[in-house]
């Protein structure tokens, strides 16, 4: 038995499309994702170029994704701690 006549034995010919529609729309997607992670990197990478420092720029953006009160427990609470250690 061929794989392909094992497929339509186990998938009905509506599940075997919507199952090649699926993989065909993640593949795009795969795509799409590949091209705006080289085009981030490249913004980065102008970011560097011009001085700034990308380390704390990622993290800037990381911050602002964050709702603003949780954002300032986090802060609340590393101050606790680094207060509890003697570190300010």
């Amino acid at each position: 038995m061929s794989d392909a006549s094992a497929a339509s034995d186990v998938l009905s010919g509506q599940a075997q499309g919507q199952l090649k529609s699926i993989v065909e729309r993640i593949e795009r997607l795969e795509e799409d994702k590949a091209a705006v992670m080289a085009d981030l990197k490249e913004v980065y990478s102008e970011a560097k170029g011009t001085g700034f420092d990308v380390k704390i720029i990622r993290k800037v953006v990381r911050l602002r994704k964050q709702d603003r009160a949780k954002r300032q427990e986090e802060e609340a609470i590393l101050d606790l701690y680094l207060t509890a250690i003697g570190e300010t």
